[in-house]
């Protein structure tokens, strides 16, 4: 069994604002939310005394975006299942099915790439820095890699499957091909997909700065003196229906989820592997019956790390050819930072916006050419006209996703 799976409702929160439509009239103008970062321990003291820049969230909107939420009856929620919540609910009246007995029994698939990293900082930072006995009591299910999609079903009232899936930085886009397949295979009509990440906390900043990967400045993608990865946090979700139960309650259709390639290099825990980043488009382009020289919008995965943009615009270059040049190359990390577990998912949605706009977003922060890097970049905001949009996702482990989505009118 095979079915047509359609997009009918899009949400997310990131450092470039709250929802789709704002986070999209920024990045199409060319705005960026990365910025100097100045945040305090869980203690309240002192500042952060390292060096870099990442893309948070407005707390102030984002206390006003969860106040119309009735978030009470949920319990103790780290920032990972807040985000996963608003961007859920966003996506989900989008589609109109809020309240709806549809809803019931839909699945929930999200990606994360981590825990409630506030959530166990704030507990260590009571037992090793204030020495107490104990921490909050709430401490493991906030902190859990599973919670958000609990609390996603508890809001939304969603009774059907509902589990997170974890592969670092391709877990929600791993999450949005696996539901597809769900709704393919008859196992659901609708699924609430996508993921979150929190991972902005200084356990998790020091970490990512030990690991050597964060810019001291910004993120650069395929740019000369690109310097590493900015970090960012928020989520992204859309709802994905079969085509005939959107047709059937009248629902507007936003797009079509149409390929989804998944590989793994087994090669090495950070490097990537250029012939499973092939493998993946390709199976990609043949999961959606798109042709590898047809004209597309390709949201790159994108880093601004040395070696990752190197290995993602050769293997572009070896599986595309020439045809890559009549492509529109982006890289909206530049914009809204890495949000690891999350960011597959947001591309994802800020990709079928362009689409659908028929506006490709620049690509900031870039500092010239790179010979390594030969690719059609988008430097400015222009028209495209496109009918697919490619999104890669290369996670640490070699875990690699690629997502394909096609323009409805």
């Amino acid at each position: 069994m095979s079915r047509s799976v359609v997009i009918t409702g899009m949400g997310c929160v990131s450092g470039l604002g709250m929802g789709v439509d704002a986070s999209w009239q920024r990045i199409r103008r060319g705005e960026g939310a990365i910025r100097a970062l100045d945040r305090p321990s869980p203690s309240g003291k002192p500042a952060w005394a390292v060096q870099g820049q990442a893309a948070w969230i407005d707390p102030d909107g984002l206390a006003a975006a969860a106040s119309r939420l009735d978030l009470r009856r949920l319990g103790r929620l780290d920032p990972l299942s807040l985000y996963a919540l608003l961007a859920a609910a966003e996506a989900v009246g989008q589609a109109g099915l809020a309240g709806s007995p549809a809803l019931r029994e839909s699945a929930i698939v999200l990606g994360c790439g981590s825990g409630g990293n506030a959530t166990i900082d704030t507990a260590y930072e009571r037992l090793f820095a204030r020495e107490q006995a104990k921490v909050h009591p709430q401490t493991i299910p906030a902190s859990m890699i599973s919670a958000p999609a609990s609390h996603v079903a508890m809001l939304l009232g969603i009774h059907g499957p509902t589990m997170v899936v974890a592969s670092a930085c391709a877990s929600s886009a791993h999450a949005l091909g696996e539901a597809m397949h769900m709704i393919r295979a008859g196992r659901a009509d609708v699924v609430v997909a996508g993921g979150s990440e929190a991972c902005l906390s200084l356990g998790s900043w020091v970490a990512w700065q030990s690991l050597g990967v964060v810019a001291p400045d910004t993120c650069r993608p395929f740019s000369q003196g690109r310097q590493g990865l900015s970090l960012g946090e928020g989520a992204a979700v859309v709802v994905l229906e079969s085509e005939d139960h959107a047709r059937a309650r009248g629902a507007p259709v936003l797009g079509e989820l149409a390929g989804y390639g998944a590989t793994s290099d087994a090669a090495d825990m950070t490097a990537p592997d250029r012939a499973g980043i092939e493998a993946a488009i390709r199976a990609a382009h043949r999961d959606a019956g798109a042709a590898l020289d047809q004209p597309a919008l390709i949201s790159t995965h994108g880093t601004g790390t040395r070696l990752n943009d190197a290995v993602e615009a050769a293997a572009m270059r070896e599986v595309y050819g020439a045809a890559l040049d009549v492509c529109a190359v982006i890289a909206t990390k530049s914009a809204h930072g890495h949000l690891i577990g999350g960011t597959g998912a947001l591309e994802f949605v800020l990709g079928m916006k362009a689409l659908a706009e028929g506006i490709a977003p620049p690509v900031l922060n870039h500092l010239g050419p790179d010979p390594e890097c030969a690719l059609p970049l988008v430097l400015e905001p222009r028209t495209i006209a496109c009918d697919i949009l490619v999104s890669n996702s290369f996670a640490f482990g070699g875990l690699n996703a690629v997502l394909i989505g096609r323009k409805r009118s």
